[in-house]
C-alpha cells in the first residue's frame, strides 16, 4: 500500500498550490479519501474529504471556499487545490485512505496514510 503526496512548497500569502496524492488502485478505487494537516506544535487536523466516487465532499470551516478536493479514479490520484493561502495554512499535509467508501473528519477512520508534504505560506 502506498500513498505518495507531492506538490508542497513555499508560497506567498494569497497564492495557490495544488497537492497531489498517488495511491495504489486497491487502496484508492473503493475508498473515501482525505487530506489532513499538522502545523508545528499543533495536533493533526482534518482539512477535506471526498467519497469514493467524488460525489460527496466535506471541508473544515477554516478552508471552505478556498480549498477544493477532487479525485481522478482513472489515475488513482487525489488532489487538493489550495487558493488564497494564508500563513496559518502552513503545515505538513497528509493524504489518507478511509476504511470505507466515504470520508470522515476523524483520523482513526483512515486506514492508510502517506508521507506528508510541507506547505509554507509566507506573509
Amino acid at each position: 500500500v502506498q500513498l505518495q503526496a507531492s506538490g508542497g512548497g513555499l508560497v506567498q500569502a494569497g497564492g495557490s498550490l495544488r497537492l497531489s496524492c498517488v495511491a495504489s488502485a486497491r487502496t484508492f478505487l473503493n475508498n473515501g479519501m482525505g487530506w489532513f494537516r499538522q502545523a508545528p506544535g499543533e495536533e493533526r487536523e482534518f482539512v477535506a474529504g471526498i467519497s469514493w466516487n467524488g460525489g460527496r465532499t466535506t471541508y473544515a470551516d477554516s478552508v471552505k471556499a478556498r480549498f477544493t478536493i477532487s479525485r481522478d479514479n482513472s489515475k488513482n490520484t487525489l488532489y487538493l487545490q489550495m487558493n488564497s493561502l494564508k500563513p496559518e495554512d502552513t503545515a505538513v499535509y497528509y493524504c489518507a485512505a478511509a476504511r470505507g467508501a466515504v470520508s470522515s473528519r476523524e483520523g482513526p477512520d483512515y486506514r492508510y496514510w502517506g508521507r506528508g508534504t510541507l506547505v509554507t505560506v509566507s506573509s
